[in-house]
């Protein structure tokens, strides 16, 4: 058991002194006392120190344990609160455990008694704790922190994003397959004042047409063939929260309708059902598909569009912002090496160079699965081509190809006799006379071409 701090108001004495004897008995003396005779004085404790639990006298002058215990939940509502009482009455017990009481305890109180009392305190202590710290992981796995950039456009989407998570307004991620909606749209959500509950995510494109509308309303038993009980919807599992609706471009018109009510009156119809259910939520949804484009085939509501594109964020696809690829290799060797137990510490010249330069049509999640593969197939400490899959080599090749294809003549014979020349000349330790010897030129030609294709010799001038 941790070091509790334990505020004991009691307006008799004796009693008083009887309490605080009580605490010696126990076991583990991990215990901080506090004393008060009455309401005020209680509450000018409660204000200056960190009170883990209060034991207090129902009946006092004053003031009572109600009004005390009023009192101290709106100054912190995590202190635990233990009324103390001479009858049993289970009516004011009610009342109390309605307040937020943790315990009613009645006189003679004994050390056991206190003992039970303090241990599950301490277990919600310890619980509270616990949720505590599994949210703080939550936000560091799933917040803005975890997603990695350095490009500029990134960066002003996640300024976006972070300026509009604080309201409750409805988002539009648009963006290629595996550009990361869903992990910007979890970003939002653990930074936004619904953190605490649930964040459910839907996607539309693995459901069946006919499924679509009780996945996401619910149904009532009998609704249709094989809905032998009652089903909730994910709106009514998330209340509350953020829902997630993944390929929103998918869902059927005339679930459209309804998703379009629930987002203007907040209320949800079970399928089979006329009843009308309330339900708080935000919603983020995400496509991949030209919604626009969609409205002018009919294929999609624009009045839904405008309700679900409140705050619109448009992902850019991995090949359009380089400067993102390699932070992420780093991010990603990084993790594949310690989840398969491997010291890979990073990516040869070579390697880097054709990752760099391929243009992963798959986005994030391509790029993933490719050092995954690599660190998988490594046998040293660093990626080195032979890791990576040969299309990632292939398409360097075929884009190497088509830089020289789009050069012009005078370019192309111009690059090749500066290699000439600087080959020539790194032979000859930079004389110049010897070098034109070599190419079989004269050293007024080697001079004067030097001087037209601005080649640095300070390295042999030197």
């Amino acid at each position: 058991m941790s070091q509790m701090s334990v505020l004991i108001v009691e307006d008799d004495n004796l009693q008083r002194k009887y309490i605080e004897s009580l605490f010696g008995e126990i076991k583990q003396p991990v215990f901080e006392l506090f004393s008060a005779d009455s309401v005020e004085p209680a509450l000018e404790i409660v204000r200056g120190r960190n009170i883990d639990l209060i034991l207090t006298d129902y009946m006092m002058p004053g003031g009572s344990g109600m009004d005390l215990l009023k009192s101290v939940k709106e100054i912190n509502p995590h202190i635990d609160v233990a009324m103390l009482t001479a009858q049993t009455d289970i009516q004011v017990a009610v009342d109390l455990m309605k307040e937020g009481a943790r315990d009613y305890l009645t006189k003679p109180v004994t050390a056991p008694m206190l003992q039970k009392l303090l241990l599950s305190v301490e277990e919600k202590s310890l619980l509270v704790r616990e949720n505590r710290m599994l949210r703080e992981q939550l936000e560091e796995k799933h917040g803005f922190q975890s997603i990695i950039s350095q490009s500029g456009t990134m960066e002003n989407i996640l300024n976006t994003a972070w300026r509009i998570s604080a309201s409750d307004a409805s988002v539009l991620i648009t963006g290629e397959s595996g550009t990361g909606k869903e992990m910007l749209a979890n970003a939002i959500h653990y930074a936004s004042s619904r953190k605490d509950k649930i964040m459910r995510v839907v996607n539309i494109a693995a459901l069946s047409e006919t499924l679509i509308d009780s996945e996401l309303f619910g149904h009532v038993k009998g609704a249709f063939t094989g809905a032998v009980s009652e089903k909730s919807g994910v709106f009514e599992i998330a209340d509350g929260g953020t829902l997630f609706i993944d390929e929103v471009g998918d869902i059927p018109m005339t679930v459209q309708v309804k998703l379009l009510r629930t987002i203007q009156f907040g209320q949800i119809q079970k399928v089979g059902s006329e009843k009308l259910e309330t339900c708080d939520i935000r919603i983020i949804a995400a496509t991949n598909k030209d919604l626009k484009k969609m409205i002018e085939e009919g294929t999609f509501r624009q009045d839904l569009y405008y309700r679900l594109n409140v705050v619109h964020i448009d992902i850019p696809p991995l090949r359009l912002r380089k400067a993102d690829i390699s932070p992420l290799i780093n991010h990603f060797v990084e993790k594949f090496s310690h989840k398969n137990h491997k010291e890979i510490t990073g990516v040869s010249h070579d390697a880097m160079d054709a990752l760099m330069k391929y243009d992963y049509p798959g986005n994030i999640r391509e790029l993933e699965n490719i050092i995954e593969r690599a660190v998988i197939f490594s046998r040293s400490n660093t990626i080195k081509m032979i890791d990576l899959p040969p299309l990632i080599d292939m398409a360097r090749d075929e884009k190497n190809s088509r830089v020289l294809i789009n050069k012009n003549f005078d370019e192309l014979m111009n690059s090749y006799e500066t290699d000439l020349i600087v080959q020539a000349m790194k032979e000859s330790e930079g004389n110049k006379s010897e070098a034109a010897r070599k190419l079989g030129i004269s050293e007024r030609r080697i001079r004067s071409r030097i001087q037209i294709l601005q080649i640095d010799t300070t390295e042999w001038d030197n």
